[in-house]
Order: C-alpha cells, then sequence, then structure tokens
C-alpha cells in the first residue's frame, strides 16, 4: 500500500555546503534538487493522494463482499424454511417426497448445496416440530417423514398436551428469549416465526393460529410472560420465561436446544453457558434440599409411629 509521507512533499536534502556551513566562505551554486520546481516537488503529495482513493475502493469493495455474504446467507436460511413447510404439507398427503420435487419446487439453482440445505431442514422438523426425516429409496432419493420422535423428555410432552410441534415452538422461544438476554420483544418474536415460515396471525396446520397459540396458550400456562417495556411511546412489549418454564425446563437444555439446530457446542455461546452451568448447580442444591426434607418428614414421621 502506498504511505503518504508526514510532510505531504518529498524532502528536500541539503546540499553539502550546508550541512558543513560552507568552506571557507565560498558560496556553492545551487544543487539539482535546490532548483526543483515547485510543481515536481508537489508530485509527491499527489501520489500520496492516491491511498485514500485506493483504501475508499478497496473497502467498497470488502462492504460488498460482506453484503454478498450476508445475501447469500440470509437466501438459504430462507430456502430451508421453505423446504422445511414444502416437507410439511407433502407430509399430510403421506406420500414420499422427492429430490427432484424439493429441487423443482423450492431449492431451483441452490441444488449444488443440497446436502447442506437438507440437513439443516431435518435438524429443524426435528426439534421444532418433532417429525423425523427419513430417506428410505436411495436410488430414487425418495423421502418420508415421521412422526414419532419426542423432542424432549416425555414428562415435559405430557406438560403440553403431548404435542411435539407445540413444544418445538416453545423451544424456540425460550431460546430466543434466553439468547437475547433473557428478554426478547414480540416484534422479534414474530419475526422469527415468519423466517420459519410460519405467519403468526394465519392458520398453520400444526400450530393453528400461532400468535394465539402463544398468547393464549403459553402465556395463560405461565410458560412465558408477556408485559411492556417501560418508557415505550408508542407502547412496546416484550416475552421472557414464565415461571412453570423456569421450574421445568432447565437453561442448559434450551441451549443444547439452540446449539443442535446451529449444530454447534453449547460452550460457543461462553456467556449463555455460564449462566446455564450456574442454573444447573442452582437446581442441583434445590434438588439435594427437596430430598433432605422428604428424608427429615418420613423419619419425623416414623419417630411418631414408634411412640
Amino acid at each position: 500500500m502506498l504511505q503518504t509521507p508526514e510532510s505531504g512533499g518529498l524532502p528536500v536534502p541539503q546540499a553539502e555546503g550546508e550541512k558543513d556551513g560552507g568552506h571557507d566562505g565560498e558560496t556553492r551554486a545551487p544543487t539539482a534538487s535546490q532548483e526543483r520546481p515547485k510543481e515536481e516537488l508537489g508530485a509527491g503529495r499527489e501520489e500520496g493522494a492516491v491511498e485514500p482513493a485506493l483504501t475508499r475502493k478497496g473497502a467498497r469493495a470488502l462492504a460488498a463482499k460482506a453484503l454478498a455474504r450476508r445475501r447469500a446467507f440470509r437466501r438459504l436460511n430462507r430456502t430451508v424454511a421453505e423446504l422445511v413447510q414444502f416437507l410439511l404439507v407433502k407430509d399430510k398427503k403421506k406420500s414420499p417426497i422427492t429430490r427432484s420435487e424439493m429441487v423443482k419446487y423450492v431449492i431451483g439453482d441452490l441444488k449444488i448445496l443440497f446436502p447442506d440445505i437438507i440437513a439443516r431442514a431435518a435438524e429443524h422438523l426435528r426439534y421444532v416440530f418433532g417429525f423425523e426425516l427419513k430417506q428410505f429409496d436411495r436410488k430414487h432419493h425418495t423421502y418420508i417423514l415421521i412422526n414419532k420422535l419426542k423432542p424432549l423428555e416425555e414428562e415435559e410432552e405430557e406438560d403440553l398436551g403431548g404435542d411435539g410441534p407445540r413444544l418445538g415452538l416453545l423451544m424456540m422461544i425460550l431460546g430466543l428469549i434466553y439468547m437475547r438476554g433473557n428478554s426478547a420483544r414480540e416484534a422479534q418474536v414474530w419475526e422469527m416465526l415468519r423466517r420459519l415460515g410460519v405467519q403468526p396471525s394465519k392458520y398453520h396446520f400444526l400450530f393453528g393460529y400461532p400468535k394465539r397459540l402463544i398468547m393464549e396458550d403459553f402465556v395463560q400456562q405461565r410458560y412465558l410472560s408477556y408485559r411492556r417495556v417501560p418508557h415505550t411511546n408508542p407502547p412496546e412489549y416484550e416475552f421472557s420465561w414464565g415461571p412453570r418454564s423456569n421450574l421445568e425446563i432447565s437453561k442448559m437444555k434450551v441451549l443444547g436446544f439452540v446449539a443442535k439446530l446451529h449444530k454447534k457446542e453449547p460452550q460457543h455461546w461462553p456467556v449463555q453457558y455460564r449462566e446455564a452451568l450456574a442454573d444447573e448447580a442452582d437446581r442441583a442444591r434445590a434438588k439435594a434440599r427437596a430430598e433432605a426434607s422428604m428424608r427429615a418428614r418420613a423419619s419425623a414421621r416414623a419417630g411418631i409411629h414408634l411412640w
């Protein structure tokens, strides 16, 4: 990269006589560098001025590349969400789904990324909707969905009526809240649903009306808390974990859920991981206290019977 001289121009060397103070008072003839025209001396400044232009050009190129990467990433995410919805709709008819159909109707010119897209779609189907994507005919690249997977422990699923997709949606919302510092604006929750291909106010064959499910079921059952954000005008609202979620679902479990969706380890998010470890320790202590209390009561009852 060109460097701009600190003086703004090229340094002018001194004549030999000037360095030594002259010899015997002789007057020496000006050197070629001293006779150099001012416009020639200014050439350095013009050359140095090239640097900002090159820097600006390089910055624009980097910004353009970063923008292109973000657009490609957003398109990939959108394609994964669209493929998930396509597979769910196709499964309603219980008919096999071929790779050629997926490429034709959803993936299009991204078919070179098919392995990555189908893998990410399978992860979302499994952990969010409770379906397992199985390839049962490798020769013809044919897939089916199996609705047998339980995303979390059986007792937790039963708390939500044995509904895997509903639990998957709740886990997505709890994960969003946790990763955003234990609260998420209402608009952020609706935007997350749209990225999944689910419109909050439109009927969805797995969730019914998602907004109603969240506001009437999850909030009223105390899985989520919903409150106004102070000092907002117009008023804004946010979600946080409800008391029932804090009791039934650990932060480590939610962080593990998020990590699986992103194909990373929970330690990839050190702040949330440390908080989840602390939560696990608190739960272990509370469990130990509860067990000790139960043993003490049992002992007390046994003593009463003895007398």
